[in-house]
C-alpha cells in the first residue's frame, strides 16, 4: 500500500509539472499575444484601509420627540482594492472595489420599543459595498466612468449607482465634469410601541412578519468646471442639484404637540435640494499646501446654510506632513420644524429633528501622515500611514469626537 501510494505521488508530481510546464507556455503565449494586441493585464495599484472610532453625545434625541440622549458609538472599517489596466487602444481601465461596515450602538434606537424610556443601548451593523469602473482617454482627453452601490441595515435597503464623465482641454489646464446617479432605499415602517396599531409588529429580529415597507428614492446630478489657474493655483466649481420622493421622514420619530398629543413625524413625499460650492488650492511651495472651501445650501424645504472649511497641509520632512483643518457650517431649520411640545394640531407637517433644525456647527482637527521614501519600516509596498483627529460641535449641545487611522500599500 505503501508504495502505491509512493506511486501515485510520483506519478502526481510529474503531472503536475508536465502541467506547469504547460501553464508556463501557456502564459508566455497569452503575454506575447497581449503585446501584441497592445492588451496589458490587470494589476494592483493601490490597496487602502481605514479603520474609525466615532462618538457622540447630546440631549435632542428625535425618536423620543426633540428631547432625551443622543449617546452613540460607531466603530467603521472599510477596505478598498484598486485595479488597472491598459485596453488594445491604449486607455487606462481602472476598477474599484469597496467594501465597509459599520457597528454600532444608538441609546435613542433603544427608544423605539422601551417602554420605561431606559438609556440603555441598542447595536447593529450597516454594511454598504460599491464597485466602480472607469475609461480614461488620454488622447481624447475624457474620462467615462459607472458605480454601483448597495447599503443594508437593521431598518432599510438600498441600490444605486452613478455615472460620470470629464473631458479636459488640450492642454489639460481647464475640465468640465459630470456626473449623474439614482439611489432606491426601502425602509421598514417601524413605529414607537405606544403608536402602533394592534398586532402590529416591533421590527426587531423575530417579530418583522407583515410589517410595513415604504420606498425612498433620490437622485442627483453634478456639474463641475475645474481650472488650473497658475503655476500656485487651482480652482473648481461645482452645483449639485439632487431630487427625493417617497417617505422622507422617519417612522419612529416621535412629535409632542402643545397639547401633550403625540403623533409621528411627519414631512413631505418630496425634496429638491441645491448646493454650489467653490474649491480653490493654493500650492505656497515645495512644504505647504492651503486648501478651501465654501458650499452655499438651499432646498424646498425652506432650509439655507453656507459651509465654509479650510486645511493646511505641511510637510515637516520627506516623509512627515501635518494637516490640520477647521470647517464651520451655519444653517437654518426647515419650515416644519419645532422643538419638543412647540407644534400645534393644526399643521400639516411635523418634525423635532434637530439635524434640520437651526444652528451653527464647527469641526476642527489635524491629521499626521507618514510616507518614507522607501516605505515604512522598509517595506517599499507600504506606501503611506496616517491618523486623523477631529472634534465637532453645535449650538444646540451636540458634541462628537472622531478618530481615524488609514494606511495605504501600493
Amino acid at each position: 500500500m505503501k508504495k502505491v501510494i509512493i506511486s501515485i505521488g510520483i506519478y502526481c508530481s510529474a503531472f503536475l509539472s508536465v502541467n506547469a510546464q504547460n501553464k508556463t507556455s501557456e502564459l508566455k503565449l497569452a503575454e506575447a499575444k497581449k503585446e501584441k494586441t497592445g492588451l496589458k493585464s490587470l494589476k494592483i495599484d493601490e490597496v487602502n484601509l481605514v479603520s474609525s472610532y466615532y462618538s457622540q453625545t447630546g440631549n435632542n434625541s428625535a425618536i423620543t420627540g426633540g428631547i432625551g440622549t443622543e449617546k452613540l458609538w460607531d466603530a467603521a472599517n472599510s477596505l478598498d482594492l484598486k485595479l488597472s489596466f491598459i485596453d488594445k487602444k491604449q486607455r487606462t481601465n481602472s476598477v474599484v472595489l469597496d467594501a465597509a461596515m459599520d457597528y454600532y450602538s444608538s441609546a435613542s434606537s433603544d427608544m423605539i420599543d422601551s417602554r420605561s424610556l431606559s438609556s440603555a443601548s441598542m447595536t447593529d451593523l450597516h454594511f454598504y459595498p460599491s464597485v466602480s469602473w472607469s475609461r480614461k482617454d488620454e488622447t481624447k482627453h475624457s474620462n467615462f466612468g459607472i458605480s454601483a452601490a448597495y447599503s443594508t441595515e437593521w431598518d432599510y435597503e438600498s441600490f444605486g449607482g452613478n455615472i460620470s464623465y470629464s473631458k479636459s482641454s488640450k492642454d489639460n489646464n481647464t475640465e468640465l465634469s459630470l456626473k449623474a446617479g439614482a439611489f432606491f432605499d426601502k425602509w421598514m415602517a417601524i413605529l414607537p410601541y405606544e403608536l402602533r396599531p394592534t398586532s402590529y409588529p416591533s421590527g426587531a429580529e423575530g417579530d418583522q412578519g407583515g410589517i410595513a415597507f415604504k420606498n425612498r428614492n433620490s437622485y442627483n446630478a453634478s456639474i463641475g468646471v475645474s481650472r488650473v489657474v497658475s503655476k500656485r493655483l487651482q480652482m473648481m466649481l461645482t452645483v449639485e442639484p439632487a431630487f427625493q420622493e417617497g417617505l422622507l421622514s422617519t417612522p419612529f420619530h416621535r412629535v409632542y404637540f402643545t397639547d401633550n398629543t403625540l403623533k409621528v413625524e411627519k414631512l413631505p413625499g418630496q425634496r429638491a435640494k441645491l448646493p454650489m460650492s467653490v474649491r480653490a488650492n493654493y500650492f505656497m511651495g515645495d512644504r505647504l499646501i492651503f486648501r478651501t472651501f465654501y458650499r452655499y445650501y438651499v432646498d424646498s424645504w425652506g432650509m439655507i446654510a453656507h459651509t465654509v472649511s479650510a486645511e493646511t497641509s505641511y510637510k515637516i520632512n520627506s516623509f512627515l506632513s501635518i494637516t490640520p483643518h477647521y470647517r464651520f457650517n451655519s444653517q437654518t431649520a426647515v419650515k416644519y420644524f419645532a422643538a419638543y411640545k412647540k407644534h400645534a394640531l393644526t399643521e400639516q407637517y411635523y418634525t423635532s429633528d434637530y439635524d434640520i433644525s437651526d444652528f451653527n456647527s464647527a469641526f476642527w482637527g489635524a491629521g499626521l501622515r507618514i510616507a518614507p521614501p522607501g516605505g515604512i519600516l522598509g517595506n517599499r509596498w507600504w506606501n503611506s500611514l496616517e491618523v486623523r483627529y477631529g472634534h465637532y460641535n453645535r449650538t444646540n449641545g451636540m458634541v462628537s469626537h472622531i478618530i481615524s487611522l488609514s494606511t495605504k500599500i501600493k
